[in-house]
């Protein structure tokens, strides 16, 4: 698998294998990917450029991150991590739909506030994608159910939330015990420990 170790994509996706119990199947190759800075490999596996992907036997790739997990979902014989019938499979979708949003308005916030050059910045927009944020993290601090078994929602959630932690891009914890505690608890998981986020992007 092509991968990344600062990226909530693929991270998710590694965490999701390991709750699979499918980790030591998974040879996990790391690969600096940017809109900026053009890898020829990922490009070669991947034509928008972008990790995760999986590399199957037969030469197949695939990707998104979400597109991954339904195929290792089919592949172990445990509890499925995505749901097949509903109430539960909405659940866990919605929840994943949620984190996914969370990650890609963290990535437009950072851009703005990080990594654009200064002059190039345009402040309601990162406005717009922290109230986002915000209005996210308020509404899983009385949603979430901790009690709830593991979905692929609960993986693309914590992955996203410490990717969040991990770039210190807005504060989830404070005023938010339920989420805080989820946190942290779900971090101590040894799918999460095993995979903690390092590296700096390169552009």
């Amino acid at each position: 698998m092509l991968y990344q170790t600062h990226s909530p994509f693929a991270r998710k996706v590694l965490v999701f294998a390991l709750e699979c119990g499918l980790g030591a199947r998974i040879e996990v190759v790391h690969h600096e990917t940017s809109p900026t800075n053009r890898n020829e490999a990922v490009f070669a596996a991947n034509p928008l450029g972008k990790v995760p992907v999986l590399i199957l036997p037969d030469g197949m790739t695939l990707y998104d991150s979400m597109v991954i997990c339904d195929y290792l979902d089919r592949l172990h014989s445990g509890r499925k991590l995505i749901p097949h019938k509903a109430p539960k499979r909405w659940h866990a979708l919605r929840l994943h739909a949620l984190a996914q949003g969370m990650c890609d308005a963290g990535v437009l916030y950072r851009w703005e506030t990080n990594r654009r050059p200064q002059e190039l910045r345009y402040p309601p927009l990162a406005d717009g994608q922290k109230a986002k944020l915000i209005e996210a993290f308020d509404h899983l601090e009385t949603a979430l159910d901790p009690k709830t078994p593991v979905t692929i929602g609960h993986i693309a959630l914590a992955t996203g939330l410490d990717w969040i932690a991990f770039r210190e891009l807005i504060d989830f914890k404070t005023g938010r015990p339920t989420l805080s505690k989820w946190y942290e608890d779900f971090c101590a998981r040894d799918s999460m420990v095993k995979t903690r986020f390092s590296g700096q992007t390169h552009d």
